[in-house]
């Protein structure tokens, strides 16, 4: 039996080190079924890291969770959704904490919450109050969070002991206070360059792979002769009429007209041979 604490240890560093990638989350969620035993553990890892790590750390374990929830429900586990419906309002204060520097990761919050009612792991009236809850968060200085700013998602959400002396001293008793914009200097908020280049490409490979799979039809059935794509063509399709009929009949003596042709340049070029 494996140690309960080489087990938080590997599973932290698998949190720690997820990206943008597929591979990452499907990674991390097996090793967390393959422990299923220690789920409370592993849950606790979670949430841990979501209050300790960067703004895109906890944007990658808030993409992470629909996953999780995905793999532990097609292995018959239903303690990791469980309890992440349980935590849902520590998980999404922690993605995105009211103090502004989360801003950047509302849209992250609102985008998985949707995914997770959408296979049934929250109910539509516990997203609504969720999203209700959050409103305002993405706003700084007064605003949304404009495109240049959102991809400063990566801000270290913790103010350095260093710097918190100065917080007193430029925090306004204002709901959208100078303390709340990560561009402010003044703010006690640090930008890390390097972070924010990361968030930006693991948010074009994640819009990437959403194009990709845009046009996807989920297969309900196991069935293969139950075709669920050419269902939905069948149903969208308008029904064929007589315009339709004589388009296809125009096309197919165009097509044998061309193919008459094809068939006697064949015959004259092996004549000529």
């Amino acid at each position: 039996m494996a140690d309960p604490f080489e087990v938080r240890m590997r599973f932290t560093s698998l949190l720690h080190h997820l990206n943008a990638s597929t591979s990452s989350a499907l990674k991390a969620a097996s090793y967390a079924l393959k422990h299923a035993d220690y789920s409370d553990d592993l849950h606790s890892c979670i949430l841990e890291q979501l209050e300790r790590n960067s703004m895109n750390n906890r944007a990658n374990i808030m993409y992470f969770l629909p996953a999780l929830c995905d793999v532990a429900r097609d292995k018959g586990e239903v303690s990791y959704g469980r309890m992440m419906e349980r935590d849902i309002l520590r998980i999404v204060d922690a993605v995105a904490p009211d103090d502004g520097s989360g801003a950047a990761n509302v849209k992250v919050v609102r985008k998985v919450l949707r995914s997770l009612e959408g296979k049934g792991y929250l109910q539509a009236r516990t997203v609504g109050e969720l999203e209700e809850w959050i409103g305002g968060r993405d706003l700084v200085d007064g605003g949304p969070v404009s495109p240049a700013r959102t991809t400063a998602a990566a801000i270290d959400p913790l103010v350095q002991s260093t710097e918190a002396a100065v917080l007193p001293t430029t925090i306004r008793s204002t709901p959208h206070s100078t303390a709340r914009d990560p561009y402010n200097v003044n703010s006690g908020i640090r930008l890390d360059k390097r972070q924010i280049e990361q968030r930006i490409e693991e948010d074009r490979e994640r819009h990437k792979r959403a194009r990709e799979g845009i046009w996807a039809v989920q297969q309900v059935s196991s069935n293969l002769r139950d075709d669920a794509e050419f269902e939905r063509c069948w149903e969208e399709d308008s029904e064929v009429d007589e315009d339709d009929l004589q388009l296809m009949k125009e096309e197919a003596e165009e097509r044998a007209v061309a193919l008459e042709y094809e068939e006697i340049v064949v015959k004259g070029g092996t004549a000529g041979d």
